[in-house]
């Protein structure tokens, strides 16, 4: 059946294309993606697959019923898109001023609709069931994967695989992690209030300036110096603004921005806590004050040990050693984690990078693109995962 499924899943690649591309013209930002839903939905229901939608707020869940017993297995896709302007010079490119797919959820979303439509065509062949996730709003927090959870999308569900599209290595690779493969992502905000005045007069004031930059450098003794260095932590300060155009003017205040990532939940409690009271401590040194806002993002994603095993071996067998990527973990966030804390999950990246066709730019840029190709060789890892996942468990 396998071989049937990848040589259908190849003719229908122009398809393919032209429904990825469509989206690509077509972006919208995170819950905001009325049109978007309607067009994967309409195109699950033209394959006779059960669907249903405003899952969750946006998301949208196919159930494909396979005619022999077995398993579900469910498949997840992204399909928002970013606030960025599109500066490719392809026909193909964003019709929508300052949004675009800089991230490839337009081949999530396009890839996994080939594989329902492959796997629609031989459902009565077909052990199990499958679940199609076609998600909202990855990109901003909250996302759409909790509340999607939330609604029930992984009811009777036994098992769920993941992809991204990776603009950093070479399409027909396939990247896999045991383990920890993304990381939690959290944000925080800081206000310092101190004392305005004249630039000639500092003693006079309270620098928040001055404070600000003593915040900075205290916060890195976190990493350097609070958390054991055999367990990951990221503190960033990305964001520091305060002060006017006037070169002699002491501000009041100033306001930092930045964000951390972890793994281990009980280093991610500590280091909300040490950013905290390294804060107000430094402060309360100079008789200034602050405001601290600590919002948790998404949880770290777990990759299944066992069953990302069997997804290895399964890469190996389709694309050799060769075509197989054993990534380290990475500090990116990704809210399939929320998917990953209730079912035995993995997920995985597919090689996009193509320099022939322009396709070197990395994630988040306003000329990202990546080979379409990918969709090919994603379709073909779930066909297999889910084929293998179904005779490993067959009769149980």
């Amino acid at each position: 059946m396998q071989e049937k499924l990848f040589a259908r899943l190849q003719e229908i690649y122009p398809e393919l294309v032209q429904f990825r591309r469509d989206l690509h013209m077509y972006p919208e930002l995170s819950f905001k993606e009325e049109n978007t839903a309607k067009k994967v939905a309409d195109k699950l229901t033209s394959l006779g697959i059960e669907v249903r939608t405003g899952v969750g707020g946006m998301g949208v869940v196919g159930l494909l019923k396979g005619g022999k017993p077995g398993k579900t297995v469910a498949l997840r896709a992204d399909f928002d898109a970013l606030p960025i302007q599109d500066e490719k010079d392809v026909e193909y490119k964003s019709r929508i001023p300052g949004v675009m797919h800089a991230c490839g959820h337009d081949i999530h979303t396009a890839g996994l609709l080939g594989v329902a439509q492959v796997l629609s065509e031989v459902r009565d062949e077909l052990p199990g069931n499958v679940v199609f996730l076609h998600q909202f709003a990855e990109e901003l927090p909250p996302g759409g994967a909790k509340a999607m959870v939330e609604d029930g999308c992984l009811d009777g569900v036994d098992v769920v695989y993941g992809s991204h599209v990776a603009s950093d290595f070479a399409v027909g690779k396939v990247g896999i992690a045991s383990g920890y493969v993304t990381a939690a992502a959290d944000s925080f905000e800081i206000i310092l209030y101190g004392k305005g005045g004249h630039g000639a007069y500092p003693h006079t004031a309270i620098d928040p300036i001055v404070l600000g930059s003593q915040v900075v450098m205290n916060l890195q003794q976190i990493a350097s110096r609070q958390v054991d260095p055999l367990k990951q932590v990221v503190v960033s300060v990305c964001s520091f603004v305060g002060g006017g155009e006037a070169y002699n003017v002491i501000p009041d205040q100033v306001k930092l921005k930045g964000t951390v990532r972890t793994y281990d939940e009980e280093v991610r409690t500590a280091v909300e806590q040490s950013l905290k009271r390294i804060v107000e401590a430094t402060c309360q040194a100079v008789g200034a004050s602050c405001e601290v806002t600590y919002e948790r993002g998404y949880p770290a994603t777990w990759n299944n040990p066992e069953e990302t095993a069997h997804l290895e071996a399964e890469v190996l067998r389709l694309f050799g050693e060769e075509g197989l990527l054993r990534m380290p973990p990475g500090m990116g966030g990704e809210d399939f984690a929320y998917y990953a804390q209730e079912r035995p999950a993995t997920f995985f990246m597919v090689g996009g990078r193509n320099p022939d066709i322009k396709a070197t730019y990395p994630h988040h840029h306003p000329k990202f693109d990546v080979d379409e190709l990918s969709m090919i060789q994603t379709g073909q890892v779930f066909i297999a995962a889910l084929l293998a996942y179904q005779a490993r468990h067959q009769g149980k």
